[in-house]
């Protein structure tokens, strides 16, 4: 199923034969293993929630839009300096 469509949106029964159609021409199954997110370093990623002041959540997302990454690359990039930092 390529063809994304909102989620409000009632499905349709062209599109349903469509995607039918999709389905019996046959699916490229290494493409779709690279479907989802990529992995990042060893194994597959933890989320960690933390809790940010409105101050130093807007320099994060002041941050990331300057160097055109993700907020959470932000906060990986600083974390490991600090560690890398730490005696």
């Amino acid at each position: 199923m390529t063809e994304k469509l909102p989620a409000r949106d009632p499905v349709r029964e062209e599109q349903i034969a469509a995607w039918a159609d999709e389905a019996e021409r046959g699916y490229d199954v290494a493409a779709l293993k690279r479907r989802g997110r990529p992995r990042i370093g060893s194994g597959v990623a933890q989320v960690s929630a933390i809790r940010l002041d409105p101050e130093l959540d807007a320099a994060l997302t002041e941050r990331a839009e300057a160097e055109n990454v993700s907020r959470s690359e932000v906060v990986r990039s600083a974390l490991r300096s600090w560690l890398s930092n730490a005696s």
